[in-house]
């Protein structure tokens, strides 16, 4: 320790020493500066008047682990720099400061400052400060009774979080606060609190944890008390929305458990769909109609492998309508593909048992709620022998053979009137055997290269053609229609998948200074389905048109292409086209720029036609439209940036919503604000709103996103 000043007085007998002037107290790499002091020559400790100070805090040093390279430099100090009209020296690295305040952002003049009436600085530990007034450039920003700011030398420290502040149309002023508790090095938990003028309050909380090994999880969960809000609704009448209490789940876990086996648990669970949609920002989780949890255990030894499964899912159609789907529970048993008495013939064996969730709840004529319950109960074997024919490249034959038998539990009443299908379930068994020969045949492939030489693209090009050919024999069921599980529907019968596949391949230097590589750049692919049995037809899960529309010998023409030119650019397109009506059924298009990581672009268009010709009925078709857009914009050091993104529906020439977010990340603060807008509607009219979210980071101080997605995906 080092002392310097103008003028000196010693007291040798108390240990006493007074300093006027230019005081300086040097302690290691901790420095400060005062008009006046009174310091203790035995203790270390003093007061200083009109001080000013800098302290550093250590980064923490990593112990060497056995196989683990640990670097000499394990971080960079931070420093705090704290002022005061009077600092006392309480302990070696603890200041109490009255009328002053501190700062992590070391500069000439600091971006940013905490200033309280009383100042607890505990450096390698806490700040307390009471009646604190955070400032920005001397602004003033925000103003809280007490503040706890963590200042250790562990990256995670137990306190309170920086507030974010919103505003809504509908909701009013809000205010979400959060506290951080560092449980240990594998846990920690965040608690939340959110306050709205108008809309209520909400708290939640989510736990973290890391075992190691692949045993990990997330956690959150939210408590909303609701007020009642009154609106004008987007078709403008009204729109109540009652006083409630909802809440909301939603997780993840992995665990790894003893004989190969692996655990897995997730929930995504709404107590209310339409409080779901009132206070979310986030479109995705606001178009999502989807509640579900479940859990799933795998394991496999040597040939044989094992998925035991929970899942529980309930789609949203409306206030009372619904439909329950999933396994309660299923278990798949699989010997894995093996050869044959050392044959080329490759024997597989699958079995499956389980009880399969089938529930929907719908208002009659009367408007009383309908549960419909065609849950059932069900066993599968299926034994399959592969034979694959090899011997030329540029033809191969994949040839299968399986038999599948499955009993089911329960099944749907038979009905008197054959062309009605039938819809009552009753608890009648059923039992449903068939075989299946299929036949995959690629080729002939036919190839041609190109050489370019000049070419400023790539030196080399490549044209693959690959007709390909994919028959399948299935023997008929004859009670297909009383079976209840419609995910497994097979009416028998023969099938004939055509296409041709092109594929363009081009030899280029993709890095510098290395040699030219050959890459698949572009690929097209156009295919089509024959039914000899017209009802497989409305039930093949290639087609997305067929589940509905009216039966037919063939399905739609399929198109796909993809191209990816550079490493920067990604672009998809795939449409359906009826051939009996001459319709566009589906189209989507999706591309993809990103530039150095700095600058990426996500944009997408769907199309959908309901062509009501398909289902008998003569008429126009119905079509929705939609183009979304993301594009999110930073330097290379993340410290300046923004996002931008919109969702378009072009049938209706609405802007849906679109959300602009920015930040400003410096040494030591940030400042993040976000602005939305959107348009209303969904399952339950919910009007239009516009919102504003704003974020301030500090140094040392971590940060959160509102549980109602607000600033999610922002950097701070």
């Amino acid at each position: 320790m080092k002392i310097y000043a103008d003028d000196v007085v010693m007291q040798g007998d108390a240990n006493r020493m007074i300093l006027t002037g230019n005081v300086v107290l040097a302690q290691g790499n901790n420095r400060l500066s005062a008009e006046r002091a009174e310091f203790d020559t035995k203790s270390g400790l003093g007061t200083f008047y009109n001080a000013w100070g800098i302290a550093s805090v250590q980064p923490p040093r990593q112990a060497p682990r056995p196989g683990v390279s640990v670097p000499t430099q394990t971080g960079q100090e931070t420093n705090v720099y704290f002022f005061g009209d009077k600092i006392e020296k309480v302990a070696p690295k603890k200041y109490k400061i009255t009328n002053g305040g501190f700062s992590t952002c070391v500069q000439p003049t600091p971006r940013w400052d905490l200033h309280a009436d009383t100042v607890i600085l505990n450096v390698d530990h806490y700040t307390v400060l009471k009646q604190a007034v955070f400032t920005v450039k001397g602004v003033p920003m925000l103003y809280v009774p007490i503040l706890y700011y963590p200042t250790k030398r562990e990256q995670r420290a137990t306190g309170f979080l920086l507030p974010t502040y919103g505003s809504s149309a509908r909701l009013g002023q809000s205010l979400h606060n959060a506290f951080f508790w560092a449980i240990n090095r594998s846990q920690d938990a965040t608690l939340m609190h959110d306050w709205y003028s108008k809309g209520g309050q909400g708290y939640g909380s989510e736990y973290r944890y890391n075992f190691g090994g692949g045993s990990d999880g997330n956690f959150v969960g939210h408590l909303q008390n609701m007020n009642q809000l009154t609106e004008i609704g987007s078709d403008g009448n009204p729109q109540i929305t009652p006083a409630q209490r909802t809440f909301d789940l939603r997780g993840s876990a992995n665990q790894i458990l003893p004989g190969n086996l692996r655990a897995r648990a997730n929930i995504d669970y709404f107590s209310n769909i339409q409080a779901k949609q009132a206070y979310t920002t986030n479109i995705i989780d606001y178009s999502s109609n989807r509640r579900a949890y479940g859990a799933n255990i795998v394991g496999a030894w040597g040939t044989y492998s094992m998925n035991a499964t929970l899942d529980h899912s309930e789609y949203f159609y409306g206030a009372n309508t619904s439909a329950l789907s999933g396994s309660w529970p299923r278990i798949t048993f699989t010997r894995m593909e093996r050869p044959l008495l050392g044959s080329d013939l490759y024997f597989t064996l699958n079995t499956d048992v389980g009880h399969l969730l089938r529930e929907s709840k719908q208002p009659d004529s009367t408007g009383e709620i309908v549960d419909i319950d065609s849950s059932v109960g069900r066993f599968d074997i299926s034994p399959q022998i592969r034979y694959p024919f090899k011997k030329w490249q540029w033809f191969t034959v994949n040839s299968t053979a399986g038999f599948r038998d499955t009993y089911y539990t329960r099944s749907y009443a038979p009905t008197d009137d054959p062309t009605v299908r039938p819809s009552v379930p009753v608890d009648e068994p059923l039992n449903r055997e068939l075989f299946v020969v299929q036949s995959q045949i690629v080729g002939p492939v036919f190839n041609r290269i190109f050489d370019t030489p000049g070419n400023g693209y790539a030196e080399r090009f490549k044209h693959t053609i690959e007709p390909t050919v994919v028959a399948q024999y299935t023997t008929n069921v004859p009670e297909v229609d009383r079976i209840l599980d419609n995910a497994d529907y097979i009416a028998g019968g023969t099938s004939v998948t055509y296409g041709v596949t092109n594929r363009f391949y081009a030899k280029r230097k993709i890095v510098p200074n290395a040699p030219a590589q050959a890459r698949e750049f572009a690929n097209v692919e156009l295919s089509q389905t024959y039914y000899t049995n017209q009802k497989q037809s409305q039930y093949d899960p290639r087609n997305s048109a067929s589940f509905g529309a009216a039966p037919s010998n063939f399905s739609a023409l399929r198109l796909r292409i993809t191209a990816i030119p550079t490493n920067d650019v990604n672009a998809n397109f795939s449409a359906e086209f009826d051939s009996r009506t001459r319709h566009l059924i589906g189209v989507t298009a999706t591309g993809i720029y990103s530039w150095t990581s700095r600058v990426q672009t996500n944009v997408s268009w769907t199309k959908h036609t309901a062509v009501q010709q398909l289902a008998g009925v003569p008429g126009t078709a119905i079509t929705d439209q939609y183009v979304n857009a993301t594009t999110n914009v930073h330097t290379r050091d993340n410290r300046v940036g923004g996002i931008y993104s919109f969702n378009y529906d072009l049938l209706h020439s609405s802007l849906l919503q679109q959300r602009m977010s920015a930040f400003y990340n410096a040494q030591c603060c940030g400042v993040a604000f976000e602005y939305q807008t959107y348009s209303g509607g969904g399952l339950f009219n919910v009007p239009g709103d516009h919102r504003f979210f704003l974020s301030f980071t500090l140094a040392g101080l971590g940060n959160f996103s509102p549980f109602n997605g607000a600033l999610s995906g922002v950097p701070r």
